[in-house]
């Protein structure tokens, strides 16, 4: 089969045999049948080809020869054949959404055994960007903890603040959905802003409490003075984050379009965080610091107990090894008494 693909390739496709210059060109000289007999498929079954034992037969002898529909050009991808299939989207469409209608399709029609589909173009390049923003998202937050955690000399009160985190989150996507807008990449790095954005406010509750008590304050008087006294600055810098972030939200100028879904997201996890901080970041920090205690008096009352077993052990231990007086050791001792 492969000798009689290749036969006829240079038959009807042609041979390089030399080349001719002309002009500071080189051209191919190329051998090849002449047009009638390449052009149809009646004149190729009269095609005469080498069998298998050396002897010459008609190509209608040993193959079929119909016309049909074929690629112009194979491409491949990873070494197989790939078919690409061009589409734009309509007016209004978003990319994501195109892409699930087409993958709910491509599973209603169902693709033969060893065929798969793949995105390319903006699709793939809108997946590889969501996956660096997710990476981006990630790092963000363990960053945040370990400057808090070493701003705080301590690994509990970072977790009461960046439990803030995802208070944002649901009105950054509630604001998105009000608005119309999409989750694309733009959104996305709104979505990393929020994650510096809105552990201040928790900041600034959880560092008063701590002065408080470090002069003397019980927690939870700490807890109630700290709500009110930094409810001022926390409305200020609120306030002020969302009115920078409004006319982006809006989408006022040239190239607004895609700004705004980074401004939306933006005010909706600012306004959800802040309102839902003043009344949650309490209730966990008094949760986290009675957890913190229990674990201290666990600790120190096991480190207690090892304590006071250890002089026991030892003291049993040297009572089993001194020997036990025997009468003959009475007798001589009580004899020297006496003399």
């Amino acid at each position: 089969m492969e000798s009689l693909g290749k036969a006829i390739n240079q038959l009807v496709g042609g041979q390089a045999i030399s080349t001719f210059e002309t002009g500071g060109d080189n051209i191919d000289v190329r051998v090849r049948l002449v047009g009638d007999d390449r052009q149809h498929a009646s004149a190729l079954e009269t095609l005469p080809m080498r069998t298998s034992d050396g002897s010459l037969t008609e190509l209608r002898n040993i193959a079929s020869v119909s016309n049909t529909f074929g690629p112009v050009t194979i491409e491949r991808q990873n070494r197989r054949r790939q078919v690409t299939v061009l589409a734009n989207l309509a007016d209004g469409k978003p990319l994501a959404e195109a892409v699930q209608q087409v993958e709910s399709l491509a599973q209603e029609i169902g693709l033969p055994t060893g065929v798969e589909g793949v995105f390319t173009g903006t699709a793939e390049t809108m997946a590889e960007s969501f996956a660096s923003m997710l990476f981006a998202l990630v790092l963000a937050v363990v960053l945040t903890y370990m400057v808090l955690a070493a701003q705080f000399e301590s690994f509990v009160h970072p977790l009461t603040i960046m439990i803030s985190l995802p208070l944002s989150i649901g009105g950054a996507l509630g604001a998105l959905a009000l608005t119309g807008r999409t989750l694309n990449i733009f959104s996305m790095i709104g979505m990393v802003m929020l994650m510096g954005l809105v552990t201040k406010n928790a900041i600034l509750l959880v560092d008063y409490t701590n002065l408080l008590r470090r002069r003397g304050t019980a927690r939870d008087d700490a807890l109630r003075q700290a709500g009110p006294t930094r409810l001022r600055p926390i409305l200020m810098t609120t306030c002020s984050t969302i009115a920078g972030m409004i006319p982006i939200a809006i989408g006022l100028g040239e190239g607004s379009e895609s700004r705004a879904p980074m401004g939306a997201c933006v005010v909706g996890g600012m306004i959800t965080s802040t309102l839902l901080t003043l009344v949650v970041i309490p209730v966990v920090y008094s949760l986290m610091d009675q957890f913190s205690t229990w674990v201290v008096r666990w600790f120190s009352h096991d480190q207690s107990t090892n304590e006071l077993a250890s002089p026991a052990l030892l003291d049993h231990t040297s009572q089993q090894q001194l020997p036990s007086p025997t009468p003959s050791t009475i007798s001589a001792a009580s004899a020297k008494i006496a003399s």
